[in-house]
C-alpha cells in the first residue's frame, strides 16, 4: 500500500471535495515546511547551541526561550512570500506582521503560537506549534488587527505540530481531523492517522493541580468528585497527566481520550483565563470538535466567543464529550 505524503493528501481533498480552495492548500504545506524547519531546530537542541533564555520578554511579559524566537522567525520568514497571506499575528508579538510592500498579498489571516510549551525545552519535554487561518474581510488588501478579532468559528483551518519522539502535524479544514507524522530520512510529512477520534467517555484529566487553591468551586467540585474515584458519585477511578505543553495533552486526548482544563482562577480577576484564545483556545477547540470532543469555556462554546483583543485570554475545557459536558454543567448550576 502506498503511503499518502501531505502534499498528495491536500491536492486529492482539493479535487475530490472542492473544499480546499488552491491558495489554502498552498498555505497548509508552506506552513508545514515552517514546521520542519522549526522540528530540525527542537531536534538538534544543545547541538544547535538553541536551548536556554532568549534574555527577551514576549509582549505578556514572559522570558522568551531561544527556539521562541527562532521558531517565530522561521514562521513569519515562510510565509511573507508566498502571495497568500494579508497579515500574520503571532502570541510573541503585539502587533499584526503586515506582508512587505513587495511581496504579493493574499486573503488569509494567520495567527500562530510558534513554540507552545517552550519551558519543556530544556528538559526535553515534547513541545509544539499551534496554528490558526481566517479569511480577511473581502476587498482588504492591508488588514489591521481588528480583522483578526473573529469568533473561532469563522476558522477555515487550523492545525499543530508536536516535537516529540515522533514528530506529528494534525490538520483540520472543517472536515474531519489527520495527522501526519515526519519521515525524518525523506523528510516528508506521511498520513498516518486519518480521522481522528476524542472517545466520549474518559479516565484520564490533565490540570495544574498546585492551582488547585485559587479555583472557582464548579471546578474543585468536579476535581474533587474525580479523586473520589470508584467509591465517588461519578464511580470510576481516574489517572491525572499534566506536561505542561497544550499541544503535548491535546495530542494524548485525540489518540486516547481525556479532557484537559485550564480554568480561570482568583489571582488575577481581570484575566478570564491563561491561555490565549486567538492562538490557543481557538485552534485547539476547532480541532477538538471536528474530532467529536468538546471545547468550552466553563459557560459558553469557546468557538462562539467574540475576540475583543489579539492576546485575550480564555479558560478551558476541552476534550471527551461525557467530561467536557459535565464540568461546563457545574458552571450553569
Amino acid at each position: 500500500m502506498s503511503r499518502i505524503s501531505l502534499s498528495r493528501f491536500l491536492i486529492e481533498e482539493q479535487r475530490q471535495h472542492g473544499a480546499l480552495p488552491p491558495d489554502l492548500r498552498l498555505l497548509i504545506e508552506t506552513v508545514a515546511r515552517a514546521c520542519k524547519a522549526i522540528a530540525h531546530s527542537v531536534n538538534k537542541g544543545a547541538l544547535a547551541g538553541v536551548l536556554g533564555e532568549a534574555g527577551t520578554g514576549n509582549v505578556q511579559g514572559e522570558a522568551q526561550k531561544k527556539l521562541d524566537v527562532i521558531a517565530n522567525d522561521i514562521l513569519l520568514e515562510a510565509n511573507e512570500w508566498g502571495g497568500n497571506l494579508g497579515a500574520m499575528a503571532s502570541e510573541e508579538m503585539e502587533l499584526p506582521h503586515s506582508i512587505p510592500d513587495h511581496m504579493p498579498r493574499g486573503r488569509y489571516l494567520l495567527m500562530f503560537d510558534p513554540l507552545d510549551g517552550s519551558s519543556n525545552i530544556d528538559v526535553n519535554i515534547s513541545v509544539g506549534t499551534i496554528f490558526s487561518v481566517l479569511e480577511a474581510p473581502e476587498g482588504n488588501t492591508q488588514p489591521t488587527e481588528q480583522d483578526f478579532l473573529q469568533p473561532g468559528s469563522r476558522q477555515v483551518a487550523a492545525g499543530y505540530a508536536v516535537y516529540g519522539p515522533q514528530n506529528m502535524l494534525v490538520l483540520t479544514f472543517g472536515q474531519g481531523v489527520y495527522g501526519f507524522t515526519l519521515d525524518r530520512e525523506l523528510g516528508s510529512w506521511v498520513l498516518t492517522n486519518p480521522r481522528m477520534q476524542v472517545p466520549e467517555t474518559t479516565k484520564e484529566f490533565a490540570i495544574n493541580m498546585s492551582n488547585m487553591r485559587h479555583w472557582e468551586p464548579p471546578v474543585r467540585r468536579y476535581i474533587d468528585e474525580m479523586l473520589a474515584g470508584s467509591e465517588g458519585p461519578l464511580g470510576k477511578d481516574y489517572n491525572m497527566r499534566w506536561v505542561a505543553s497544550m499541544v503535548a495533552e491535546v495530542h494524548r486526548i485525540l489518540v486516547r481520550g481525556g479532557v484537559f482544563m485550564y480554568p480561570k482562577d482568583a489571582r488575577d480577576p481581570s484575566k478570564p483565563g491563561k491561555l490565549r484564545l486567538m492562538y490557543e483556545g481557538n485552534p485547539m477547540a476547532f480541532i477538538v470538535e471536528q474530532a467529536g470532543g468538546v471545547a468550552t469555556n466553563g459557560h459558553q462554546r469557546i468557538l462562539d466567543i467574540q475576540p475583543t483583543g489579539l492576546h485575550e485570554r480564555v479558560a478551558v475545557f476541552l476534550g471527551s464529550r461525557e467530561e467536557v459536558e459535565r464540568v461546563t454543567g457545574y458552571h450553569k448550576a
